[in-house]
């Protein structure tokens, strides 16, 4: 492998290497220090890829780079750290304060949990009606490893996507309107033993769908697979067919208030057009 030139963006500079491989060209990143990245690609590759650099560097922020790290990007980063992979630390970096601060609060309340604080902190966070701060909190708590992992695996990759497309402010509504949304729906349909963050999670797949139906001209946030496998998932629940208890109508009020967002979204753009 050859350097083909470096940037101090790890996000943009995963976007060119998708683009490349959309061309037929391998390329790798690679950094010392985890910010400048270094894109090395093969030398037979130099004169072809020469151009494409050129054309990066002077738009790296262009919908193409973008769109191929949906279509062909890996969920893990090619980018090295002193030999090694540099997956989760670089790409937790590139995540706006927003994204990092619900990941670590939900991460910091499981180890809470473990460390034997669960019913004094439950107790705190729990739904309850008449406190208005409990209408979300229940959002960042989780009772298990998997419920964790899964729920902030989706967080990250569903809300780093919308803010790349559509905002950070887009992405605050979302979490609020969909947390409060998919907990009062849980709360008055079965009670207030519950939490997780899927119920969000949910709500920015339905702000994602209609989203892609609504500007079908940009990068789709999500696949038709994805979309399948989570509306399979939400029925199983309520069918009451999988190995777990699920939250399922913070599932639905999430997917249907996401939803109405991006709708309602979309009609507030073409009115201030």
């Amino acid at each position: 492998m050859i350097e083909l030139g470096s940037i101090n963006n790890p996000r943009a500079a995963q976007g060119f290497i998708d683009y490349i491989k959309s061309q037929g060209i391998q390329g790798e990143l690679r950094s010392q220090d985890g910010k400048m990245v270094i894109i090395c690609i093969a030398p037979e590759h130099f004169h072809q890829a020469q151009p494409l650099w050129q054309a990066f560097v002077e738009n790296p922020s262009h919908a193409r780079y973008q769109e191929a790290s949906w279509q062909v990007g890996s969920t893990q980063s090619p980018l090295s750290y002193q030999g090694q992979e540099l997956n989760l630390k670089a790409r937790f970096k590139a995540l706006s304060w927003l994204n990092q601060t619900v990941t670590l609060l939900c991460v910091g309340i499981y180890i809470a949990f473990l460390l034997g604080g669960f019913e004094s902190i439950y107790s705190i966070l729990q739904f309850k009606p008449n406190q208005p701060l409990t209408w979300f909190t229940p959002a960042i708590v989780h009772f298990s490893a998997v419920h964790l992992v899964f729920n902030i695996m989706w967080w990250i990759m569903l809300g780093d996507g919308i803010e790349k497309i559509s905002g950070k402010s887009t992405l605050i509504g979302l979490f609020l309107v969909t947390t409060l949304f998919s907990n009062w729906a849980e709360f008055i349909m079965v009670g207030p033993n519950f939490g997780g963050l899927s119920g969000v999670v949910y709500g920015l797949l339905g702000f994602c769908w209609i989203h892609r139906v609504l500007n079908p001209q940009q990068p789709a946030l999500v696949t038709n697979g994805i979309i399948g496998f989570m509306l399979i998932w939400l029925v199983l629940g309520f069918a009451d067919m999988l190995f777990v208890s699920m939250a399922n109508w913070a599932h639905l009020g999430g997917l249907l208030s996401g939803m109405a967002y991006a709708f309602t979204a979309q009609l507030f753009t073409k009115k201030t057009a």
